[in-house]
């Protein structure tokens, strides 16, 4: 099968759809379940590529979940606490197996972001993983195969219509890419930049002091870039993306976004978060959603009187400003990244909030000198790649 029909385009008015081999080789992938669609296959090659490569750079199972064509998340498999356990909505399930661990951890670092994702997942999905996924709102999965017990779970998700695709792990893509703009084709040379510990090694800052979790983050975060719409910048902690900004036409906009998204993360574990008296016929969802209000500046919407009483058996306190800014002065060691250089020093200065310790960008502003002055003034590590990652 070199061609496979699908049922439009990005949107429903948007036919005829497909997509196929122009050499007239086999498609790489096998259908499983379900039909995927043309975004669904977007967001599966992506997300395909970013956990082949963290997988290849760590050595360890990794996963993503993809949204509109940029990760919501993405993770390694390490183990998790009994806070993550408890966020990510995984207490019950006993224990996991690291790749379990990996879509618990990408799944679980914006949930809000994460709903009706695409999963790609760098090795065989076992009966954890799919045990995981089968009680998520996702409309897929990539990977390069399952295990009997997986594939039975997930092809019973959606009355049978959960879409299941395996890759082939062999599968090698030509060099030049191709794609067609208003009807002109556009051409390039793929984007085979190793993100290895080379790429990190022209540390700029006067401390140089970078542990080897903090370059494993740092790939983590460089790799998650290569695969994400551009402006983007990437906070990650502990092996996973926590937060992702990406689309922005401005850097300091990327910046913004995805330390909200690091703050939310760990105001999530905050003792006074994870206590609030949720009902127990409260969904997971709604309780995401709850949560991303209670910890918010739209908090009234859930603590006004006549709202409190559907989500809640007694109404919480306010969670404060000042009990947020002293929570999250505990957030420490965070890595950043960022595709392209940072124009002003304003980014450095909103990472710190977000306890941002080491970070890795391109360089080549002409306010480098101001950005590095920034960071020597904070104590930070940073390294210039001297290679941009954009991705359109």
């Amino acid at each position: 099968m070199n061609e496979l029909q699908l049922k439009y385009g990005c949107n429903p008015n948007q036919k005829p759809s497909r997509i196929y081999m122009e050499d007239g080789q086999e498609l790489p992938v096998t259908i499983l379940s379900g039909r995927p669609g043309y975004i669904n296959f977007l967001d599966a090659f992506n997300g395909w590529q970013l956990v082949q490569e963290l997988k290849k750079e760590t050595g360890l199972p990794a996963a993503t979940s993809f949204k509109h064509v940029s990760p919501a998340g993405a993770a390694v498999g390490l183990p998790m606490s009994d806070v993550l356990r408890k966020i990510y909505w995984v207490d019950d399930l006993g224990d996991l197996s690291p790749l379990a661990c990996a879509y618990a951890r990408a799944r679980g670092a914006d949930r809000m972001s994460s709903f009706g994702d695409f999963i790609a997942l760098s090795d065989v999905c076992d009966k954890d993983t799919a045990r995981l996924i089968k009680r998520e709102v996702s409309d897929g999965v990539i990977a390069p195969g399952y295990t009997d017990e997986a594939l039975e779970l997930l092809r019973s998700k959606k009355n049978g219509n959960y879409v299941v695709i395996q890759m082939d792990e062999n599968y090698r893509p030509a060099p030049l890419e191709r794609k067609q703009v208003y009807g002109i084709t556009f051409e390039q040379g793929r984007q085979e930049l190793p993100i290895d510990d080379e790429l990190l090694s022209n540390i700029v800052t006067e401390n140089k002091e970078m542990p080897a979790e903090a370059v494993r983050d740092l790939k983590i975060a460089l790799i998650t870039l290569k695969y994400t719409q551009s402006n983007s910048v990437c906070f990650v902690k502990d092996g996973q993306a926590i937060g992702v900004g990406a689309g922005q036409q401005s850097r300091i906009h990327c910046t913004r976004l995805a330390g909200s998204k690091a703050d939310n993360w760990w105001l999530r574990q905050c003792p006074k978060v994870l206590e609030l008296p949720f009902r127990d016929d409260i969904r997971r969802a709604d309780r995401d959603n709850a949560i991303d209000l209670y910890i918010g500046e739209e908090y009234m919407d859930v603590l006004d009187d006549g709202k409190w009483e559907n989500i809640f058996t007694v109404k919480p306190e306010v969670f404060t400003r000042e009990e947020k800014r002293a929570w999250l002065d505990q957030m420490t060691d965070v890595v950043l990244g960022s595709d392209a250089f940072f124009p002003f020093y304003d980014n450095i200065e909103r990472a710190k909030k977000s306890g941002v310790k080491y970070i890795a960008e391109p360089g080549g502003s002409v306010r480098d000198d101001l950005v590095i002055d920034c960071c020597n003034k904070n104590g930070m590590v940073m390294a210039f790649t001297g290679i941009r990652l954009f991705h359109h």
